[in-house]
């Protein structure tokens, strides 16, 4: 299976999300995934990455070529592909994915995971969605999920078009049932 994972690029967030991802990025390789991301080497993202690579795994990365004015790419993916905009790179995501893994991340994150989720409810695609709440980090957009429902401004089956994950036993379970 083709995982896309979202997640920060940041180099300032918390070491145990980073630990998390390493872990995720072994399963990813350990379960002869391929891991399909932003290619970032930092956050995150690079975590996850080292995680497939270290463990033999395949890695394809997609990021604009002006990226590395804002963060290093990860060199050492088994493919890269250079986009001129985050909307190529965002299309390529659907088009070379076959689920999404939304990890602890920022505005970018957030920006991918809505998208993805729209284009589901909007029936562009039905790939398996699980937001990985690492260490409880999704917990605030959750509420606010719940209280948009509550509020009748998402639609009733929101729920049954993504998953949440708890630890990376529940990812896999959700993904590869």
């Amino acid at each position: 299976m083709k995982i896309c994972l979202y997640g920060a690029g940041s180099k300032n967030i918390a070491e145990k999300y980073k630990k998390e991802a390493y872990e995720l990025g072994k399963e990813i390789a350990k379960r002869n995934h391929q891991l399909v991301y932003g290619g970032g080497d930092t956050g995150i993202m690079g975590a996850t990455s080292r995680g497939v690579i270290d463990n033999g795994g395949k890695v394809l990365g997609i990021a604009p070529e002006w990226m590395t004015d804002y963060e290093g790419l990860c060199k050492d993916c088994s493919r890269f592909i250079h986009t001129k905009t985050m909307d190529d790179r965002k299309t390529l995501f659907l088009k070379h994915s076959d689920a999404f893994i939304v990890a602890p991340g920022g505005i970018g994150t957030l920006d991918e995971f809505f998208e993805i989720l729209t284009l589901r409810r909007l029936e562009r695609h039905d790939k398996k969605i699980v937001i990985f709440n690492s260490h409880g980090f999704y917990n605030h957009l959750l509420s606010m999920m719940d209280f948009l429902f509550n509020e009748k401004v998402l639609v009733d089956n929101i729920y049954d078009m993504f998953h949440v994950a708890n630890s990376i036993d529940d990812v896999f379970k959700y993904l590869e049932d």
